[in-house]
């Protein structure tokens, strides 16, 4: 006696694009990978935009890219408002950061990764190639503990109360930028740590969200408002709280907001103000970090990653860790 098992057509689908999101990763993160430590960063840059798109391409999707590498004239691939995929199945938005850490890469530091984030059409915010403030914690606590207007401090001693420590027992994560002197010195002031990194603040997010393993509590800091978009819709998948403002301190800044439809400049954007529906999220190591591993290069010839790939309807998080043995598929003559 048989056993079918009917899964609907639209579902099918997304279980396939949750694969098929890997795929675009992987080929991103193993092509950026081949030039690690050699201090090319736009060549590195360049070389996951091409293994990224020339994937895209191959997706059953009618995909636009909202987060791009920016936008139409200063980036030939990838750039915002871009169609990509075969133009059939279900219309999606795309958000990617091909290597999020190209300094990392360049230099051979831990934490680089290839990232990109899928959602229903129309459901990603699309935000300028600005800078914005972010505020994240982790899961489980009630709305509103934190406040973007609060001052560090501030936001330190509420969430310690939250959480039922004293605020030595919270460490905050911010990027280690001049800009940041006041928020580091407001967080110390408090007797909380702070934990710095030099890049890459999709994964600094992203750590907020398991605190008893990254030792990570609060996410803090201005950086890239396209980082900020991924990491909402990593967040939508495994929890957590997010308030960002898009820094918008100039005319073009704001005539180049408005017209990617932001009517607000001065709106405090939540996680689903940034990402409604239903998300897809995945993210390739390129250098071994705290959150994934890099790409390794065997001496069989054969290539190993490790891909987080995350869905916000289930709340599914899957650790992919693959062995390649078919090397053609990278394009790396």
């Amino acid at each position: 006696m048989s056993t079918h098992i009917s899964v609907p057509p639209q579902a099918l689908l997304e279980r396939i694009l949750t694969l098929e999101i890997v795929r675009v990763t992987e080929r991103a993160a193993v092509s950026s990978a081949r030039l690690r430590g050699h201090g090319q960063e736009k060549a590195a840059d360049q070389a996951a935009v091409d293994a990224m798109r020339r994937e895209l391409n191959k997706l059953p999707i009618q995909g636009t890219i909202v987060i791009g590498e920016g936008e139409r004239d200063e980036a030939p691939m990838l750039f915002i408002g871009e169609k990509v995929g075969v133009n059939a199945g279900p219309e999606v938005d795309i958000a990617v950061d091909p290597l999020e850490g190209t300094t990392l890469c360049a230099k051979n530091m831990p934490g680089s990764i290839a990232t990109m984030a899928m959602a229903d059409g129309g459901t990603l915010l699309h935000a300028p190639d600005v800078y914005m403030q972010k505020l994240a914690i982790g899961p489980g606590y009630d709305k509103g503990v934190v406040d973007l207007d609060a001052s560090p401090a501030d936001n330190v001693r509420r969430l310690a109360k939250a959480k039922g420590v004293k605020p030595e027992g919270i460490t905050v994560l911010v990027l280690d930028r001049p800009r940041h002197a006041s928020i580091i010195e407001s967080v110390r002031s408090t007797g909380a740590a702070v934990r710095l990194i030099t890049d890459g603040d999709v994964a600094g997010v992203i750590h907020c969200a398991d605190p008893d393993n990254t030792g990570v509590d609060m996410y803090l800091g201005t950086g890239g408002a396209p980082e900020g978009v991924l990491a909402a819709v990593a967040l939508r998948c495994i929890g957590g709280q997010m308030q960002c403002r898009l820094i918008l301190d100039s005319d073009e800044k704001r005539e180049r907001a408005a017209k990617m439809g932001v009517n607000d400049p001065k709106m405090i954007y939540g996680i689903e103000d940034m990402a409604r529906g239903d998300c897809l999220f995945a993210a390739t190591g390129v250098t071994t970090g705290s959150l994934l591993s890099g790409v390794k290069f065997r001496k069989d010839g054969v290539i190993e990653t490790e891909t987080v790939v995350m869905r916000s309807v289930t709340g599914t998080v899957r650790y992919i860790k693959a062995e390649h043995r078919e090397l053609a598929k990278f394009h790396l003559d």
